[in-house]
């Protein structure tokens, strides 16, 4: 851990829309908008692990209220620094966990950071943390990968994603606890740098579960923003899970 602010400290704040900016592209982000400004209709949206805005300061600028959820204060910073960024609430702490005193139409979670959570405990609490936070008819949204077990031959347990002259990436699974990790090593003037990050990895029926714990119920589930249907060669798909009126 780094500090107060998790895995995602100073250090990785301050590159962090550098080294994502491909999630930063209008063709990422503006996809789903589209689709959360529609969720959320006229009521506000919680943003869990609001990071340095790269989804809420859009929505927001569509007429959405967003408040945030992040426990890194160097994220928050980011955000903070952004046109518009000051306009936006952020409540400091675990998104698991972490209560804010209002009542949300729509609550979403992106980018994998579902995984962020590393135990299946953390998971239901966040689950459950949303539905007390929702107003009956309220939405909840996660975007997360598939688990790239298929990839994996007998006796592997990493997925390379990313090879460059100057920066490799894979991640490593270990398919008994569902714990995973992301590793990065970066080559700077002939020196190796390596960061890594842990995750829990979450299939789509289990996440279904965990809705039903908290008495939510799926509503929606696609490959992607765009809406295409989610089917067993998806790599990632967009949930929707509805709080009954």
């Amino acid at each position: 851990m780094i500090e107060d602010d998790g895995y995602f400290g100073e250090k990785i704040a301050a590159d962090y829309d550098r080294s994502a900016a491909d999630m930063f592209r209008p063709g990422v982000v503006d996809p789903a908008v589209d689709v959360l400004t529609a969720l959320a209709g006229s009521g506000p949206a919680l943003e869990l692990g609001i990071g340095t805005g790269r989804v809420a300061l859009p929505l927001a600028a569509r007429g959405v209220p967003v408040h945030g959820i992040d426990m890194s204060r160097a994220m928050v910073d980011r955000l903070r620094a952004k046109p518009g960024g000051d306009a936006i609430g952020v409540t400091i702490g675990d998104f698991a966990t972490a209560r804010v005193e209002k009542t949300f139409s729509l609550a979403y979670l992106v980018f994998n950071t579902i995984m962020n959570l590393t135990t299946q405990d953390a998971q239901v609490d966040c689950f459950r943390n949303v539905a007390a936070h929702l107003a009956p008819g309220g939405c909840f949204v996660v975007e997360v990968m598939v688990p790239e077990l298929r990839k994996l031959p007998a006796g592997q347990n990493a997925v390379p994603f990313h090879i460059s002259e100057s920066r490799w990436a894979f991640d490593a699974y270990d398919v008994a606890t569902q714990a995973m990790s992301s590793h990065y090593v970066t080559i700077t003037d002939g020196r190796a740098e390596h960061w890594s990050i842990p995750f829990r990895y979450v299939w789509p029926a289990e996440l279904d579960l965990m809705a039903r714990l908290a008495g939510l119920r799926l509503r929606d589930r696609w490959e992607d923003w765009t809406r295409e249907p989610f089917t067993s060669e998806s790599g990632k798909h967009v949930s929707v899970w509805e709080k009954p009126r």
